[in-house]
Parts: structure tokens; sequence; C-alpha cells
């Protein structure tokens, strides 16, 4: 689960972290009572969960309270394009309004899972290149990052402060802040379930100060059962629709960009039917796991989630029937189809349990199916109709 800026450094304010000057408005009248409470130059930063805000035109400065009104009405409302948005872009619903610093120079700082054997940890992450993407840092000059391994059944140490503030450079007044931010910024990571926490650029101002420029915390959904007060922060409006719908039905969904819906029980057996897919030439439109308790309603709703995705073109269901028998399978399928009147192409392989009974329920229904036997002998069908589609479309 991703937060905005804005909710990243109320989190941050919490556990001791400086940040800017500031506050998050949904008008431009708004802002412009923000940026007068401030009383200096203020920067307006659109509120989306993408990177890159900068370069699609989604942060401004302004001079005056005046100006500042002015900015947002530039930026509220309009649909922000950046590399991680995609074309599609996001509306802007809300900016945050913040001092603006004057900058010495621009850190990076953050904590992620390493998840390489040699790992298998948090792991702090610094570099003298603030500002820009760190994967792009990574890529070409990866000798810029610092990391340091933080073991999370013992406690933060000084001595990983110390590691890195000295790395970056910082002299002994500045490093002994830096090692506070980063033992505060270990405690969000650890305390709050979070995946990811990153303050990029962590800014160094000409008065010796260290502020969080910009935040960013992503949290783990399988803790926010711990967390009601995280679960509170959710913004639907930046979430794939699809994918909220699923959440909601208790089916696990990620859309992706192909064209052949598959729907799965298990997510090995889901990833695997998706790599088959693409062996076979296909592209899958989605991961969809409907769990071990695939029910007549739970794979209607299924069913519901994959055809409100207009870029499939067929259906590729996988069931590996264990407890669950595979003609209860073929009898749910059978049955939630009937009802949406499903007319997309749709290839069904049932394994397991009472297979031959699920098959022979399949090949005398009604509605049309293609019955596999194989798992690459489905994913080779399911991608011939594509084709078939296509080329009929």
């Amino acid at each position: 689960m991703k937060v905005h800026e804005y909710q990243a450094k109320k989190i941050f304010k919490e556990y001791g972290i400086p940040v800017p000057e500031g506050d998050v408005a949904s008008t431009p009248e708004e802002v412009r009572d923000i940026a007068e409470r401030i009383g200096k130059k203020i920067v307006v930063k659109a509120q989306i969960h993408a990177g890159g805000r900068g370069k699609g035109g989604g942060v401004k400065t302004a001079d005056s309270p005046q100006d500042a009104k002015k900015v947002a009405e530039e930026i509220l409302g309009m649909n922000l394009v950046t590399h991680q948005t995609g074309p599609e872009g996001k509306k802007v619903k809300k900016v945050l309004v913040e001092e603006a610093l004057d900058i010495e120079k621009e850190l990076y700082l953050g904590i992620a899972i390493d998840r390489s054997k040699d790992q298998e940890q948090p792991v702090i992450m610094a570099s003298e290149a603030g500002g820009v993407e760190i994967e792009e840092v990574a890529s070409k000059t990866p000798e810029k990052i610092i990391k340091v391994g933080a073991n999370p059944i013992g406690s933060f140490s000084g001595f990983q402060g110390r590691k890195i503030s000295y790395g970056l450079g910082l002299d002994k007044s500045v490093a002994s802040k830096a090692g506070k931010i980063i033992e505060n910024l270990y405690k969000i990571f650890m305390e709050k379930d979070a995946s990811l926490v990153e303050i990029n650029p962590l800014l160094l101002t000409k008065d010796g100060d260290l502020l969080a420029l910009d935040a960013k915390v992503n949290f783990d959904d399988d803790g926010l059962y711990r967390h009601p007060e995280i679960r509170e922060l959710r913004d639907l409006d930046e979430e794939e629709p699809l994918e909220v719908d699923a959440a909601n039905a208790d089916v696990n969904y990620i859309k992706l960009d192909g064209n052949v819906g598959c729907m799965v029980n298990g997510a090995g057996l889901a990833m695997a039917t998706m790599d088959l897919i693409k062996l076979a030439g296909g592209e899958p439109a989605n991961f969809l796991d409907v769990g071990g308790g695939a029910s007549a309603e739970r794979i209607e709703k299924a069913f519901r989630i994959l055809t409100s995705d207009k870029d499939v073109q067929a259906i590729l269901v996988n069931i590996f029937g264990g407890i669950l028998r595979c003609d209860r399978v073929a009898s749910g399928v059978i049955e939630a189809a009937s009802k949406m009147n499903l007319t997309l192409p749709m290839v069904v392989r049932l394994q397991g349990t009472n297979v031959a009974e699920g098959r022979k329920l399949l090949e005398e229904s009604p509605l049309k199916f293609e019955v596999a036997e194989g798992l690459f002998e489905a994913a080779e069908k399911v991608v011939a109709l594509v084709k078939k589609v296509a080329k009929e479309g």
C-alpha cells in the first residue's frame, strides 16, 4: 500500500524527522491561505502516487500567495503524466504547499528489503547523488550507493548511522543529525510494517540543517491488520479500480498489459500459467488467484473482474482440484458463465480430484469451452483463440 507524500511526512514528523513547514490543500484558495501563513517563497507539489512529478509539470515554485494560487490553478485538476504513471497519467486532486529552502546539498536515504541470498534483511541505503531516481544511480554509478544491513531481530546500532553519515562525507555536527534521522527512519520501517521508506532528497541546507524534502513510504499489505491508522490513509482513487474490486471480492488480482485473461487457483500455478502464455506467444492480461475455495460465487466475481478489462480477448481457466473437486469447479464455471452470458472464447484446464467428471460436465455443457489437459496445451489453445479473434476483428 502506498501513501501520498504529505501523509508520509506526517508520519516522519511523528517520529522526529524534520520536514519543511507546509500543509495539504485541494483548492487554489486553500493554497493561497497556506502560502500567506508560511510567509516565504513556497513550492506547490502535486500529490499522486508516482515519481517524476517535477518533470511532468507537477512541482512549481511561487514568490507570493497570489502567485501560489495561480500555480495551484494550473496543477490542481491536471492530468499529470510521468514515467511512473504511464501515458494515461493521474488526475491531481491535492497539492502539498511547503516553504522553499536554500539547498546546499541533496542526499538520498532509504530502507528496503534486500532479498538476495547474501542479505535477506532490511538494508539501509544512502547516496550523495540525491534528487534523482535511485535506480538510475544504481545503474550508472553503483559505487555512489552505501549499503548497510540491519538485522531485524536486533536493535538499531549507532555504528550503522555513523557509517552512513561519514560515508556521505558529512562533517561531525551534521553527521550526528543524519544518524538520528536514519535511526528514526528505521523505527518507522520496523514499527509500521513498511516495505520501503525513502527520503529523496534529504536536504542539507546552507545553515547545516537536514530536512526530508520528499518522502515516500510503502506498507506491507499483509501487515495492515496491525495498523488501522495506516489503513485509513489509503487513497482508492490512486489505485487500479479492478484491483480494488478484486480486493473487496477477496480475490487476488493484479492487472497487466496483455489480452489473455487468467483465472487460476494458487499463486505458484498462476505464475506458471502466465509464463506459459508468454512462451506460447501470448501476453497475460492479469494475475488472478481465486484461492482454494473457488465456489460458483467467487468464480462469478472473478469472471466479472476479468471481463471488466476491455483488453481481454480470451480467458484461460486453470484449476488444480485438491480438496476442491474438479466437478464442483466445472459446475461453478458453467453456472457463472451462464449467469453472466459470457461470450468471450475460453479454455478450461482441470486437473486433480474428480477430473474426469469435471471435464465431462464441461464437454456436455451447451456453452462453448475449449477443454485442455496439459499446461502448455492450454496456453497454446488460448493464444490461438486470441489470434483468431484478432484475425476476425
